[in-house]
Parts: structure tokens; sequence; C-alpha cells
């Protein structure tokens, strides 16, 4: 599960975003929780900032950098929030 879980958030493309959901659902992991548990306790050589709440808002211990990270990659939140319609990774369309 961990090895999956590192696989698929790596694979997320730099101007996209995934929610930790989205990340569980594709790794077959029940908890979409143990992705953060992953990240946290694995993640730093990961794109971290690309995973985001179901809301599309980053957790708020993050927020500043996390922001800052995506739009450094064109990604632009409206206030807090990133727009999922817009900036949600497919990883079924996105084969660049």
């Amino acid at each position: 599960m961990h090895h999956r879980v590192r696989e698929i958030i790596a694979a997320v493309p730099p101007g996209r975003v995934a929610t930790y959901g989205d990340i569980a659902a594709l790794a077959g992991v029940p908890n979409p929780r143990q992705i953060g548990w992953v990240l946290r306790e694995d993640g730093g050589d990961l794109p971290w900032h690309r995973i985001l709440r179901a809301t599309g808002v980053p957790a708020e211990h993050l927020r500043t950098e996390q922001l800052a990270l995506l739009r450094a990659e064109g990604v632009v939140a409206h206030g807090s929030r990133v727009d999922l319609r817009r900036y949600r990774w497919d990883p079924d369309a996105d084969h660049d």
C-alpha cells in the first residue's frame, strides 16, 4: 500500500492537484487519512503540495507554503481554495 500511494502521488503532474480521497481510491486504500500518514512519514521527496482536502483547501498548517508552491506551477487559488473542477488531475486523461 505504502509504495503504491507514493507512486500515485509522484505521478500527479505540475499544475494539477488531487485530493486525499482521490489518491486513496486509486491506491485501494479505505481511509483517505492514511494518505496523509504516508505523506507525513515518507513524503518529503514527493509533490505533497499537490494533494488537498476534498474541499480544495490545504491543511491549515501548510496553507501558505502549499498555495505558494501551487501558484508557482500555475494553480491559482481563490482565497485559500483551489477550484478542483479546473485543476483536478485525471490520471485517465493526462497522457503527456
